[in-house]
Formats: structure tokens, sequence, C-alpha cells
């Protein structure tokens, strides 16, 4: 690839395969991408122009690197914890990101964002961050029960449970530290969703939100952890009014934050009580391929414009998404331990599928669902209309199997 100085340099926090096509696009226009994080064998390395081991949680070693390079722009696609370095990085460095470096802290911790939305009138569930256990222990009467408890800062559903009585908060605690990076952990109610919660990615232009998108987020409840998503499909089925105020709602959000121009992961969920909900909102490209999937439902270039807006360069015109059919996306997981056979899909099901993206081989071995890193591999489907989507996102279990031996 070309080497001139003129060439502008793009730094990828992480290195796994979400990666790739981000990769690609950066490579279709000119850029040398260089990948950064302590594991050498990350499948995104082989791909890039040029790989640093360098930890992506340490902000200041980053900063370094990324001077001594002279980067133009840089990115966590799809890589939780390397968000905050990388809005340090663009603000000390003076490059392009979604938000100032305080909001993106505000962003990626989620005590710190629960209180953001709780002084600034969103609806919000009840929630209290904490660093040690024993202070959660004494609020036990500060929240209705069930909770859910997870780490500050993990992304993947990794230390996350509900715990439905006193009693066994603590259990639950230890898990959601053995996941966290900070040593903090957070406390909520348990909001009840009415129908399907929605996890998928959305895009800003000088703080306006252009692109707001919404899915079915499922969940498999047989797996290991069921708070792990396990298909996506879209358009969503949330009623439209609770997306219209959802889609005012996140703009509220990125206007008093002073966002500005990027790629964004968003959870919501409308609830048994009436409300719809802020859950996550993270400045980053989300993981199992959701813009791909969403390149697949909208036909919109969410990867190409992150890629350019992350380097100065103009975004193409974007618009709210318009979706052509009914596209669904299943997470492949084996259901415990074992050594990986063969994926078993249904003939009746065979012409749905449009892509199968498999990430492990006949005898290598495989791990039960407990969170997303645990996944081995991707199923795209096209349905012909809503009920078939339906029925076979209902059943995912009765006609694609992941055997394992």
């Amino acid at each position: 690839m070309n080497t001139d100085k003129k060439q502008k340099k793009l730094m990828l926090l992480g290195g796994l395969r979400y990666l790739l096509p981000v990769i690609e696009e950066a490579h279709k226009l000119g850029l040398h991408v260089i990948t950064v994080d302590y594991l050498p064998d990350n499948i995104a390395h082989k791909y890039s122009d040029e790989y640093h081991n360098v930890s992506i949680l340490d902000k200041e070693a980053v900063l370094k690197l990324a001077q001594d390079l002279e980067i133009d722009g840089i990115m966590s696609f799809a890589v939780d914890p390397g968000v905050v370095a990388a809005a340090y990085v663009a603000e000390k460095m003076g490059l392009p990101f979604q938000g100032s470096y305080e909001s993106v802290r505000i962003l990626q911790d989620k005590a710190l964002f629960r209180r953001f939305l709780t002084e600034n009138g969103f609806n919000v569930p009840k929630a209290k961050g904490y660093n040690k256990a024993e202070y959660a222990l004494k609020d036990i009467d500060f929240f209705n029960w069930p909770v859910i408890v997870k780490p500050v800062d993990s992304a993947g559903s990794k230390g996350v449970s509900r715990v439905d009585s006193p009693e066994d908060l603590e259990k639950a605690i230890e898990f959601a530290l053995s996941e966290s990076h900070s040593g903090n952990f957070i406390i909520e109610d348990f909001l009840e969703k009415a129908g399907h919660s929605s996890d998928t990615d959305s895009f800003t232009v000088d703080g306006k939100l252009v692109y707001c998108s919404f899915s079915d987020q499922r969940f498999d409840e047989k797996a290991d952890n069921p708070y792990t998503p396990s298909a996506y499909s879209w358009p969503s089925t949330m009623p439209e009014e609770a997306q219209e105020e959802l889609t005012k709602e996140l703009q509220r959000l990125m206007t008093l934050l002073n966002m500005k121009t990027g790629i964004y992961n968003i959870e919501t969920r409308l609830c048994k009580n009436g409300k719809p909900y802020i859950m996550e909102v993270s400045p980053r490209g989300g993981g199992n391929r959701l813009a791909e999937m969403l390149m697949y439902a909208s036909r919109t270039p969410l990867i190409a414009n992150a890629v350019k807006a992350a380097v100065g360069m103009s975004v193409e015109d974007m618009e709210m998404p318009k979706y052509y059919g009914h596209l669904a996306e299943v997470i492949l997981h084996a259901d415990n331990d074992g050594k990986f056979k063969k994926i078993d899909i249904s003939d009746e099901y065979k012409d749905f599928v449009i892509e199968t993206d498999l990430w492990v081989k006949p005898g290598d071995e495989v791990h039960g669902f407990s969170g997303a890193n645990k996944a081995i591999g991707i199923l795209v489907l096209r349905f012909p209309d809503s009920d078939t989507l339906e029925n076979a996102m209902s059943n995912i279990s009765k006609w694609c199997k992941v055997i394992i031996k």
C-alpha cells in the first residue's frame, strides 16, 4: 500500500473480527490502518497495515503511541473497553470524535449515565453505583426487587445477573466485579419490558440524530447467561409512538452532551409501565455485526460513514432508516461446553438464509453462552413477511441446532 506521508492514518483499538469490515472500508478510502491491543493473535491484526501491543485500557499509553504515530483518527468500533481511551486521545490531539472525553465518560459508565439521565428528567430505573459490596448490602431497602446487578463498564452482558431476593445479592456482586475493569458495579430496578427490547446502531451528524434505528432484540432463556442477546430482527415491532418518543429523547441526550458526528450503539426498551427507556448509549459501532445487518436491512453505509467521520471526511447523505423486507440475525452458540461438530438447519428454513458466518471448524472447543464473546458465528436471514420471521425467531432452537460432541 502507498506509504506517502500524506496518507491518513486511522487507529483502531482492539482486534476483534468485528473490525474486519471497518478495515476494509478504511482501505477503500486509502487510509493506513493501525490496530492496537495487548493480544497479538487477534484476527484484525492480520488485516491491518500496522499493529502495536498496547493495552487499550491505558489511555496515556494509547495517547503516547497515537502521538508518536501522528494519527489522523481513532475508533474503538465494537470494542467497548477502548471507547474512553479513544475519546481521550481524540480530545488531546484535536481529532474528530463523537463527543468530548467527559461526555463519553458519562455514556460509558453505567452509574454516571443513570445519574445523568435522572438529573435531566429522562425515564430511568432507580439505580445506584458502588465500589464495595458492603455499601450495596446496606442499601437493600432502597431498591424495588427484583434488581439487575452489572459492572459499570462491561459490554456483551458480561457480569450481568438478575437478583430476586437480597440474600442472593452478594454472589451477584462478586460476579459483576469479576467482569469489571474499574472495580465498580451498579444495581438497578429490573424493568419488565413490553415486547422486545431494542439494540441497534444509530448515527449523528453535527449533533443531529440523522439515523435512528430500532430492532427486536431476542434472548435464549436456556443459555448460561440469559441476558446475552442471541438474535435480532428489523424492523422493530415496538409501537411507533414509543419509537418516536425515544428518538426525541435520544436527540435531547445528544444535545445535552454536545455530541458531534459518528456512530452509536443504542439500547432502548418499552416497559410494561407504559414508559420507554434509554438503557445504554455508546459512541461506537455495536458488536454482533449490527452495522452490517443494517446495511442489509436499510441499505445505509454506516461503517463507511463511521470511518469517514473518524478522519474528518464528509459523510454521505443520511436519512432515517427505511427497511427493505424483514431481516433477522441469529447469534450461533453452543448450549454447553464441548467440541464443535456442525450446524444443522432444517430444510424449511434454508432458503431464508442469505449468509452463514461461522467462526469455528469441526473439532474446535466451544463453550456455553455465558457472554457475547462465546458466540461461534452468525446467520443472516431474510423473510418474506413479518409472520414468517416471528415464527422463525420464536422457535430458533427447533430449526437451528449447534451440534457438539
